[in-house]
């Protein structure tokens, strides 16, 4: 192991406008980059005159999707929430089919402008290990993937990392080995077993729709309860049972989560954080005629 810095100043004590803290964390928003997937496979049955009026494709169908992660700083702890593609996959072919755009932000960048450095990180959360979500878990060194945050011990569901091992044919394209295999290799691998509470006002509660056992993450205290919804919601477009993504292995069972999940989160008053939406990072849901709705969109240091 590296050693480890001091855990980074919190808002308290750092110049800069405050940032909304849960529990005995400081939130901060991972900006990773972004990337494309093909529109008809992100809203499966809907057809493209709906969808695309509301996110534009590209003249190849992709549709623009961020990767935003979370970063929680707190109580002798620097947690990240996923770690977007991150810099494994080197092929230009791999870049060019998934449009991948690091120029406007890296997920190394994006840690160090909030005074994070790798070996800063105790913990890594990741909510499924598809390579949009795992990929920054590892990278390069001398041409050989190790683990990014030499530090961190790694969260991933048991029955999940299972399932990743031996990828079933639909989702074999999107687990990379190169991007979770150096993290047991390095003993830094915590195999989580079911839903429970991970760390002190984190929480993980598990939906089998999208993949199996991928690890919804809630942070949550008296006040304010967060939600880190992952691909159950890739997008604020995504609430309506019918727009659900081709890329589900269960789709049935992803209408049935997402409309408990909403019906809930709207009762309960959960913000929602979203990892994938191009220009929302937060958003509260309430009830209308029209069934569950986003409202109150925004970006984190509103919440």
């Amino acid at each position: 192991m590296f050693e480890r810095l001091p855990v980074p100043l919190s808002r308290h004590e750092r110049a800069g406008p405050p940032m909304p803290e849960i529990g005995p964390y400081t939130l901060h928003t991972v900006d990773t980059g972004r990337f494309g997937l093909d529109g008809g496979a992100m809203f499966g049955i809907v057809p493209k005159p709906l969808w695309s009026q509301r996110i534009e494709p590209d003249e190849q169908n992709r549709i623009p999707l961020s990767m935003r992660c979370l970063l929680l700083i707190g109580d002798g702890r620097v947690v990240l929430i996923d770690t977007g593609i991150g810099d494994t996959f080197e092929d230009t072919k791999f870049q060019d089919i998934f449009a991948v755009d690091h120029s406007g932000a890296t997920l190394e960048g994006s840690l160090a402008a909030h005074g994070v450095a790798p070996v800063d990180v105790t913990d890594v959360v990741l909510t499924h290990l598809h390579f949009d979500h795992a990929g920054g878990s590892t990278r390069r060194i001398d041409g050989e993937p190790a683990v990014a945050f030499p530090n961190a011990t790694y969260h991933v569901q048991r029955r999940h990392w299972n399932w990743a091992a031996d990828p079933n044919p639909k989702e074999e394209q999107s687990f990379r080995s190169d991007t979770f295999a150096p993290i047991e290799e390095a003993g830094q691998l915590n195999l989580v077993e079911g839903e429970t509470t991970l760390l002190p006002h984190v929480d993980v509660s598990l939906v089998h729709g999208h993949t199996e056992a991928q690890q919804t993450v809630t942070v949550r205290d008296d006040e304010t309860t967060l939600v880190y919804v992952a691909d159950l919601l890739p997008t604020t477009h995504h609430l309506s049972p019918a727009w659900t993504m081709a890329y589900d292995v269960r789709p049935l069972r992803t209408i049935e989560e997402k409309g408990e999940f909403l019906e809930q989160a709207a009762d309960s008053e959960w913000k929602l954080f979203f990892e994938h939406d191009p220009e929302v990072a937060v958003a509260d849901v309430e009830r209308t005629d029209r069934g569950v709705q986003v409202v109150n969109e925004r970006s984190l240091d509103a919440l």
